[in-house]
């Protein structure tokens, strides 16, 4: 009998524990933020408001299927930043250009930066914050991130004779090698690879790489890629450039060889003064102030 009795108590205790599991409130699932648009395009974001969000949780959208992100080396995104307690826009790049950063989290911030770590170019994602308790942004964010190519994307064009060849480290900087010939008179502008993106139009402010060279020496005076980040300018400032990159699409790589009769802009230098000198430009992004302001 104290066998049969011990036997009863235990089926009884595991019954009593299947009761006391099925009565246990479950743990509260973060609230549900869906993300919809197609690449290239701002997104649209819907969820309840006001959100609670007790903790920085991201996920990714879609993967990206370019070159994974490289810890240091500069990162280029598009970003949509909601205030999550009435889903008001606070700030988004997609009507004006990309933001270039390092990807460093002394760069990116804490949360920004695990988000993009171990990313790939091409990737959207979901960032979703509690308020930090610093003024301005003591309230929960929802942000949406696209990674863009920080070099160009496209199908090589054949070298054309009587230019420079132009020749790229592992990380897309390029250098040239002079031809020992006479430059050219007049303005050239020659695709390296064609990109497939929207159109450079006249006013546009363009988002590149660039590296500037002495036609004569092939030495090079300026570059993005030495000072670490992209640029972003309006065309309208640069008149060779405006007119060389016009009806270039986004994702394309373009020499630039301009003669000494065009002014250089933001690259004015005594040092170049009467020279010509060749540019390879990458044309990362392209954005239209007159719609941005409409």
């Amino acid at each position: 009998m104290r066998r049969l009795q011990g036997r009863a108590l235990v089926a009884g205790l595991a019954i009593a524990l299947v009761t006391l599991a099925g009565c246990t409130t479950p743990e509260t699932e973060p609230a549900a933020v869906t993300v919809s648009g197609e690449p290239g395009e701002a997104p649209t974001i819907t969820y309840v408001t006001p959100l609670q969000v007790d903790e920085t949780r991201t996920e990714q959208i879609w993967p990206g299927t370019g070159a994974e992100l490289v810890e240091g080396a500069p990162v280029l995104i598009d970003f949509w930043l909601e205030d999550a307690t009435d889903a008001s826009l606070v700030k988004e790049s997609y009507s004006s250009n990309p933001t270039a950063m390092l990807l460093t989290e002394e760069d990116l911030g804490t949360d920004l930066y695990e988000t993009l770590r171990g990313q790939q170019v091409g990737a959207r994602l979901l960032q979703v914050s509690p308020g930090s308790g610093s003024g301005a942004s003591d309230y929960p964010t929802v942000t949406v991130v696209d990674v863009l190519p920080t070099r160009a994307e496209g199908e090589p064009v054949p070298p054309v004779p009587n230019l420079p060849v132009v020749t790229l480290d592992a990380a897309g900087a390029p250098s040239i090698t002079p031809t020992g010939t006479e430059p050219p008179t007049t303005l050239v502008a020659q695709p390296l690879v064609r990109g497939s993106g929207e159109q450079v139009g006249a006013s546009d402010v363009v988002t590149v790489q660039y590296t500037g060279f002495a036609w004569t020496t092939g030495e090079a005076f300026d570059s993005t890629w030495s000072h670490g980040l992209p640029v972003s300018f309006s065309l309208q400032d640069v008149q060779a450039w405006a007119e060389g990159l016009v009806d270039q699409p986004v994702g394309s790589q373009v020499m630039l060889v301009v003669p000494p009769t065009y002014a250089l802009g933001v690259t004015d230098s005594e040092e170049l003064a009467g020279q010509t000198v060749a540019f390879v430009v990458d044309i990362l992004a392209t954005g239209h102030p007159e719609q941005a302001a409409g």
